[in-house]
């Protein structure tokens, strides 16, 4: 693949296929999930299986909530049911359009940007009191921009959710893992885009689905804190399906705080 790839223009292109296609990450939530939101009663995911603990999240009527690269018309919705003022920040319009779909049903205002989530120039400092960043850093190449940005819009006092991949999960055959066999062969950090052939990537480009690129965990963890943030929780999920679920987690969240 060309150097001179717009890695963030092939991804619009290819989540908005995702929606096309009936993602589970583009299906928005129902007329009940938000008539429960409304009264205060809701459950959200960072990851793929486990919910958010409960106390992780702070009493959200009236607080300025980000989502950051995380539309598809299911948290955000959620937490503006749950009274708070939501904007939603995402690469994908088809995604937004999601988002927009439940707010228009529900009645619910969303504040929709297209936008990439390392450059969030958008947004004023300090211009939010909580992010919710599901997993989807492993679409971009390079993610300390992300938590750099993060911290600049976020109130002193206030927290970053985010969910990512471990980068074990992207050390294996790729062909053989969906076969069920986990045989070691990419270093980290991986990149589609470089780490496969030429011809491996051709035939993963005809499956429509989006570039992923794993990083570090001190790129995850220790940019988070470079960036200022303080750790204050973690846990760990797993893929359903999976081979690597047998043996070992798939994806961390993390709470941060900035003082």
């Amino acid at each position: 693949m060309s150097d001179n790839l717009d890695i963030r223009a092939y991804n619009r292109e290819a989540w908005d296929r995702q929606v096309e296609g009936g993602s589970p990450w583009t299906i928005p939530v129902s007329p009940e999930e938000i008539a429960r939101a409304r009264r205060g009663e809701f459950s959200v995911l960072l990851t793929e299986q486990k919910p958010v603990p409960a106390e992780w999240f702070p009493n959200l009527e009236g607080l300025d909530v980000l989502c950051l690269a995380g539309s598809g018309g299911q948290q955000a919705p959620i937490f503006a049911a749950a009274g708070a003022n939501v904007t939603v920040l995402d690469n994908s319009p088809k995604q937004l359009a999601r988002d927009r779909e439940v707010a228009e049903r529900e009645g619910l205002l969303l504040r929709l940007v297209e936008g990439d989530m390392r450059d969030l120039s958008a947004f004023p400092d300090e211009s939010f009191d909580f992010i919710f960043h599901p997993v989807s850093n492993l679409f971009v190449p390079d993610i300390r921009p992300v938590w750099k940005e993060a911290y600049r819009v976020l109130r002193p006092g206030g927290t970053l959710l985010a969910g990512f991949m471990n980068p074990v999960f992207y050390i294996f055959d790729l062909q053989k893992s969906d076969a069920g066999i986990l045989e070691v062969k990419y270093p980290v950090p991986y990149s589609d885009a470089k780490s496969l052939s030429p011809a491996e990537l051709a035939e993963y480009q005809k499956t429509g689905s989006p570039l992923e690129f794993s990083h570090t965990l001190t790129e995850q963890l220790g940019g988070q804190m470079e960036a200022g943030f303080h750790l204050i929780g973690l846990y760990e999920d797993f893929h359903a399906d999976a081979p690597l679920s047998k043996y070992h987690p798939t994806y961390l969240a993390t709470r941060a705080l900035k003082p």
